[in-house]
């Protein structure tokens, strides 16, 4: 097998010597620029929120970071953004959809949050050809079984559109962060097709337990097995293993643009989990084309 990428140069040729058609990355940010800049001001205060800094590696234009997708090997660019405050999901959704029209490569986007009306501009959001949904529980400060929610949820497990949720207790715990609100989710929706950002970080084995127990239940690489993470939420002993056993619910994402360290250096990480170039191949591409809609290779 090629040595794992070092650099982002070096990410296409390791990704077409795995035989792979590109990326199926299912955890890339775009939203409003303004939004962003808040999201990047927060994140400049790293220190104070989390003891350590956390540099924005692509604090660049919208053109330049599509651009850097592309020439990754990206074949679809999601548009993850999330609210926190009531008020704010329709109006994200409404931006989301778009840049969906504007950027042939993206993937149309949605969000939600605990409030009236959430179920209709959700179905409206579907309607319109949205095919990915994120949600941020310690952000929005919510739980995800929120009955105001109901009605939104039973339309993504209907839809079968796949729902990338922050739900883990890291980098910071939240009131409703943990595998508790989201096993009371399931049980209340078990077909909804559920991605769990950041494989539950910190609380690994407890996400996994719920990948294995019901079957439209994944996990995504966002962050994890990095120099960074492996800091301060290292992956627990006896989860390698378990990965290995999840290889078809396994997704990659990246957190990109707002990670503190070069795109290459996830993939570094995961290749240096020595779990196959097979195991590579399905999280890399496989799985994620599965839920994104795009080719099998």
């Amino acid at each position: 097998m090629t040595a794992a990428p070092r650099t982002d140069e070096e990410v296409p040729g390791w990704v077409r010597d795995l035989g792979l058609p590109g990326l199926a990355d299912i955890h890339v940010h775009f939203m409003p620029d303004r939004v962003l800049r808040k999201v990047w001001a927060f994140f400049d205060r790293a220190e104070e929120h989390y003891g350590r800094p956390w540099p924005i590696t692509y604090r660049t234009d919208e053109r330049t970071r599509l651009a850097t997708l592309r020439a990754l090997g990206l074949r679809a660019v999601p548009a993850l953004s999330y609210p926190h405050r009531p008020g704010m999901a329709e109006w994200l959704n409404d931006w989301s959809a778009g840049f969906a029209r504007r950027v042939p490569d993206a993937v149309h986007c949605a969000t939600l949050y605990p409030e009236p009306g959430a179920g209709d501009y959700v179905r409206r959001a579907l309607a319109e050809g949205a095919r990915l949904v994120k949600t941020h529980v310690q952000v929005g400060g919510f739980a995800p079984d929120d009955p105001l929610l109901d009605d939104a949820w039973a339309a993504l497990a209907e839809a079968g559109t796949p729902v990338v949720m922050h739900a883990g207790s890291g980098p910071r715990p939240g009131a409703f962060t943990g595998p508790g609100p989201v096993r009371r989710l399931l049980e209340a929706h078990p077909g909804l097709v559920l991605v769990v950002a950041h494989l539950g970080m910190p609380e690994y084995h407890a996400f996994a337990d719920l990948a294995e127990e019901f079957d439209r239940v994944h996990l995504d690489t966002t962050m994890v097995g990095t120099d960074f993470t492996e800091a301060f939420a290292p992956l627990p002993d006896g989860f390698r293993e378990r990965l290995a056993g999840l290889r078809d619910k396994v997704v990659l994402g990246s957190d990109f643009p707002n990670i503190p360290y070069p795109y290459a250096h996830q993939l570094e990480a995961l290749a240096r989990l020595d779990l196959g170039e097979e195991w590579l191949r399905a999280v890399l591409w496989d799985n994620g084309a599965r839920l994104l809609g795009l080719p099998a290779r």
